[in-house]
């Protein structure tokens, strides 16, 4: 009963993630349907489209296709952050011991294609595609396993999750560091004041909604402004929602038996309506429920179905709208460096640090995850879908040729990444590493 208590909410979560791969791709299709058919003029025009509003100070007016890509994808990274927070703080990733496995995972497929990206790369224009390589789309990878059912162990959708979110950790970081634009310090340093703000509040254990909502709209415009990606500012408002409750478990059973004695014993009314007491009661019921939720864990499980469901599968409809015909003008050269990294350097990154790790003791495999299993997992890291094709359009912004160029690799690399690793992954196998 222990471990079905605790197995039940990852569960949960594999099984949203899982349904989303399933909607992205299904969005992949439409897009790319829709972009190469007799209608594809109205596709680009939907997503050039200017929305906004400006006055004699300030402008706030950008095609659609920003607004996802700026806007719903940074309440996409708020949620990375919580996800983030959460695993280093009590989930997978709160030792050295837990982190170790997918650590060592994680660094070696980002590294690993990025140096290949760098090694096969041979035109300075196309350089800065190198970090498009790094991050694993979680949604699509927990998909694949989702239709092998019980041939994987639910320890390997965890190691997959994990390393995952470690990558997602590094892609975030790439970003701020390398895909930003020139920086207003005066902006950004007013944006870090009211982070501050909100971390000292958290550290006090006070957190309001409203406060949030409000600061986090001022912080992701300051950050727009400021020339540092709006996304990120996503990320670091996660991390001031707090985590802990304010009230424990037995402080709140009680609460509930004397609010449902109170219910009891409260006058009811022969109209369909509560009576002063119950309402009363009622109220007590929802305070003592605000305080015996984590506010970090609430905000994850309300987010996750609309981020799963509505601004992944909208990212995926918006970006994936590339243009296949013969007078189409790609760069070659970038396709096949990105469809190489995605396939042979997460492959080969992650499966061979980690046996390397495991060789010198540096990390401690589950005993029900075998090397195959590894390497096919390894595989399915290459579906580098969302996270790629956002960090292609900030490093290609300028020049469609080359976004269209990596667009293509990139679906492509995933593709293959996803059939390699189911094939690998649908051969059940008990020997361990």
């Amino acid at each position: 009963m222990i471990t079905e208590k605790i197995l039940s909410p990852f569960q949960k979560f594999v099984k949203i993630e899982s349904f989303s791969g399933i909607l992205l791709m299904a969005a992949t299709v439409v897009a790319l349907v829709w972009a190469n058919s007799s209608l594809s003029e109205s596709y680009q025009s939907l997503w050039q489209y200017k929305i906004g509003f400006t006055t004699q100070n300030f402008e706030l007016y950008k095609p659609l296709i920003l607004w996802v890509n700026d806007g719903l994808m940074a309440i996409f990274f708020f949620l990375i952050g919580l996800e983030i927070k959460r695993e280093f703080l009590i989930g997978e990733l709160n030792s050295i011991k837990k982190l170790a496995f997918p650590l060592f995972g994680a660094l070696g497929g980002m590294l690993v294609p990025v140096g290949i990206f760098i090694v096969l790369n041979q035109n300075p224009e196309t350089f800065k595609g190198w970090g498009i390589p790094m991050a694993t789309d979680i949604a699509f990878s927990l998909a694949v396993l989702k239709l092998l059912g019980d041939k994987v162990p639910l320890s390997l959708k965890v190691f997959l999750t994990a390393f995952a979110i470690v990558d997602d950790l590094g892609a975030v970081l790439v970003i701020a560091l390398f895909y930003s634009g020139s920086i207003k310090f005066g902006l950004l340093i007013t944006a870090i004041i009211l982070l501050a703000i909100l971390y000292f509040l958290s550290f006090k254990g006070y957190y309001s909604k409203f406060i949030m909502i409000v600061s986090g709209i001022i912080i992701w415009t300051l950050f727009l402004k400021a020339g540092i990606h709006p996304t990120l500012a996503g990320v670091l408002l996660a991390f001031s929602v707090p985590i802990g409750q304010k009230i424990k478990t037995p402080e709140f059973v009680d609460n509930l038996v004397t609010i449902t004695d109170n219910i009891k014993m409260a006058s009811i009314l022969k109209k369909p309506i509560l009576s002063v007491e119950q309402i009363n009661e009622i109220d007590n019921l929802e305070d003592w429920t605000k305080k015996y939720q984590s506010p970090l864990q609430q905000l994850e499980h309300n987010l996750h179905g609309w981020v799963a469901y509505f601004i992944i599968p909208i990212f995926a409809f918006a970006n994936a709208g590339v243009i296949i015909n013969s007078d189409i003008h790609l760069d070659t050269a970038l396709v096949i460096n990105i469809v190489a990294c995605l396939i042979i350097g997460k492959s080969i990154g992650i499966s061979s640090i980690i046996l390397l790790a495991k060789k010198i003791k540096l990390v401690e495999v589950p005993l029900d995850i075998s090397f195959k299993q590894i390497i096919g997992v390894s595989f399915l890291a290459g579906i580098g879908f969302t996270m790629s094709i956002f960090i292609a359009s900030l490093a290609f912004i300028n020049n469609p040729v080359y976004l269209d160029s990596a667009k293509i690799g990139i679906l492509i690399g995933s593709l293959i990444s996803a059939i390699i690793g189911y094939v690998i992954l649908s051969f059940k196998t008990t020997k361990v590493v």
